[in-house]
C-alpha cells in the first residue's frame, strides 16, 4: 500500500505519513506530479488511462502521487519508469510551476522533460496506461476541446 508524506498549506513536512486510499484529513496536503515530455520535434507525450480509472479513456501526461521518503524529482522520474516504461535523464528535465490545491489536498508539482524517444521502446503500466502517442501541440489543442483531455490537465497552454 503506498503512503505519502503530508505536508501543511504552507508545505512544510508535518512528520506524518497517509496510506493511499483513506480520507485525507483537512488541512493537510500530499505532493502530486505531472510529468510532460516534449521530444526533439516539438511533440508532446500523452498517455490513454486505462478505463477502470476515474477519468476513464481521456489522454493525460504521465504524473502520479509521490511517496513517503522521495523529493518532487524523484518521484517525477520514478512514475514515468513505471507507467510508460521509460527513464528520464535529471538533467533533461526541470519544474515549470508548483501550486497548492486545496480541492484535491496536493501540491502539484509540474515537470517538463526534452527527451526523444520511439514508442515501441515504451513499457506500459497494464492497470494505469492503455494507449501512447505524441501530439502536436495543434492536436493537443483538439484532445483539449473536444474534452478528451483529463480535465485537471487545462494549464498545459500555459506551460508549453
Amino acid at each position: 500500500m503506498e503512503q505519502w508524506d503530508l505536508y501543511d498549506k504552507n508545505r512544510n513536512k508535518t512528520n506524518r505519513t497517509h496510506k493511499r486510499g483513506n480520507q485525507l484529513k483537512g488541512g493537510y496536503y500530499h505532493i502530486v506530479v505531472h510529468v510532460w515530455i516534449r521530444n526533439n520535434k516539438g511533440e508532446i507525450l500523452l498517455t490513454k488511462r486505462h478505463p477502470d480509472k476515474t477519468h476513464p479513456n481521456l489522454w493525460e501526461c504521465t504524473g502520479g502521487s509521490i511517496l513517503a521518503g522521495e523529493e518532487s524529482l524523484e518521484g517525477a522520474l520514478r512514475e514515468v519508469k513505471e507507467e510508460i516504461g521509460i527513464s528520464l535523464l535529471r538533467s533533461n528535465g526541470g519544474l515549470v510551476k508548483s501550486e497548492r490545491r486545496d480541492k484535491y489536498n496536493n501540491f502539484c508539482d509540474i515537470w517538463l522533460f526534452d527527451q526523444s524517444f520511439d514508442l515501441s521502446a515504451t513499457e506500459l503500466q497494464q492497470d494505469e496506461v492503455s494507449d501512447i502517442k505524441w501530439v502536436t501541440s495543434s492536436e493537443l489543442d483538439s484532445i483539449y476541446n473536444s474534452n478528451m483531455l483529463v480535465p485537471t490537465l487545462s494549464y498545459y497552454k500555459e506551460i508549453l
